[in-house]
């Protein structure tokens, strides 16, 4: 069974950065895909970013291209979400996923049935 533990939100004012972490236990990455998925109060979860482990492969949402980066550190079982230029926008619930189908759905922009979850960790872009 994997464990997904999100680190590294908090309270940032707009134009900040921000690095989040997702440590995955009780799992070898190395056919799956990993994701970071948004929520905003009152809004549905949504994808932000995601990243195939065999190659590496990334994609983004069209609203954080150019501002956030998406990375694996295999040795580490580790996902890193860096966001830069934050805005009010994009605060609310991060959350990281793994499924081995995940990266094609992250990619087709949809929301899928995903194997595993972390529980979520707060941003709050906010002067």
């Amino acid at each position: 069974q994997a464990h997904l533990v999100e680190s590294g939100g908090g309270l940032v004012q707009p134009g900040g950065s921000l690095r989040l972490s997702c440590v995955v236990s009780g799992l070898t990455l190395n056919h799956h895909g990993i994701g970071w998925y948004h929520q905003a109060p009152g809004k549905e979860r949504e994808g932000v970013s995601c990243i195939h482990s065999s190659d590496e492969d990334t994609h983004y949402a069209d609203s954080v291209k150019g501002r956030f980066t998406i990375s694996l550190d295999s040795a580490k079982n580790t996902v890193y979400l860096q966001m830069n230029s934050l805005e009010p926008t994009d605060a609310g619930v991060y959350y990281c996923a793994v499924d081995p189908n995940l990266f094609y759905y992250c990619a087709a922009g949809r929301l899928g049935d995903f194997d595993y979850w972390g529980q979520g960790i707060q941003v709050t872009v906010s002067s």
